[in-house]
């Protein structure tokens, strides 16, 4: 039996409603005597999924790994301060 692999790199929104689907998909997977890959979680969904305990079921592999091409263009962001601001 082969791994499903499940690609998330255009999953722009980390919800339940995800991790629900996700863990069905895990649950069909090893049924079919598989297991579930998930391929180029965002780092928000990752942590949703660490935070539930999805990782922690058999048969659930996580590639983070991504391309150049894909991965995200820096953006810089300047604050702006107001004089009356108290250091930190």
């Amino acid at each position: 039996a082969r791994d499903i692999v499940c690609d998330l790199a255009a999953v722009t929104t980390a919800d339940l409603a995800s991790v629900d689907a996700l863990a069905r998909m895990q649950l069909a997977a090893r049924r079919a005597g598989s297991g579930l890959r998930l391929r180029d979680p965002s780092p928000a969904l990752w942590a949703l999924l660490q935070l539930v305990g999805l990782p922690g079921l058999g048969g659930l592999v996580v590639e983070m790994e991504r391309h150049a091409e894909q991965r995200e263009i820096a953006r810089c962001v300047q604050e702006a301060v107001e004089s009356g601001d108290p250091a930190l």
